[in-house]
């Protein structure tokens, strides 16, 4: 959300924040909207396909232009964490489907159990605690994928593909304070939704989601 954008930063700085010291290597940024060329899958140690404020279903021409490269960065081994939208889109490209949540919006700190043990969840209770905010969700994996964890709303929460491709519907660089915001960005729709953004607020705290991007990189990168 722009309000929240201009007084924290975008979902690249809240990543390398969140990672911090697991890893002391280059950051480089790439905008799949645009018409420059992606990186090769084999010129980085690892990729983050981050939230955006589109969803997968527009199905925009950037999207549709970069399936075909999404299909050969999965292909390829190097790790990969698709984060949200990044969840979805990877998905979508890869033959699951994508459609609005039929649950209803999450957002807010919100619990997920695990359904498989994987390096991600290094040092995590069961449950854990998370921010998420989508409208949208994985409702069918692709070939291959395993379910790694689920939420009270979402039964595809995270999801594996291989050894080095990890996908979480929520947003584990997100911590308690720009939860706060999104919650107050979205109020009115909540509140047309039948939701109590009120109660939401109360529960909000910093949750799990920094020892999520710590143990990726630690278990998938290293």
């Amino acid at each position: 959300m722009r309000e929240v954008a201009a007084r924290r930063g975008e979902f690249a700085s809240w990543i390398q924040a969140g990672v911090g010291d697991a890893w002391d290597g280059d950051w480089r940024e790439h905008d799949l909207r645009t018409e420059t060329p992606p990186p090769e899958p084999s010129s980085a140690s690892a990729f983050v396909l981050t939230g955006s404020s589109s969803n997968v279903t527009e199905q925009a021409l950037w999207m549709t232009r970069s399936e075909p490269y999404l299909r050969e960065l999965v292909a390829s081994g190097t790790p990969v964490l698709g984060i949200c939208f990044g969840h979805q889109i990877l998905a979508h490209a890869l033959g699951g489907r994508v459609t609005k949540n039929p649950r209803g919006r999450e957002i807010g700190t919100v619990a997920v159990t695990k359904v498989a043990e994987d390096p991600l969840w290094t040092g995590l209770g069961d449950p854990f605690a998370v921010n998420a905010t989508h409208v949208e969700s994985v409702v069918a994996l692709p070939a291959g994928a395993r379910v790694l964890a689920t939420t009270t709303l979402d039964p595809h929460a995270a999801y594996a593909l291989g050894a080095r491709v990890r996908c979480v519907q929520f947003h584990p660089e997100i911590d308690g304070d720009a939860m706060r915001g999104y919650i107050g960005a979205r109020a009115h729709f909540m509140r047309d939704e039948g939701l109590d953004p009120a109660a939401a607020l109360a529960r909000v705290h910093d949750a799990d989601g920094s020892a999520i991007l710590k143990s990726f990189v630690r278990g998938f990168v290293r």
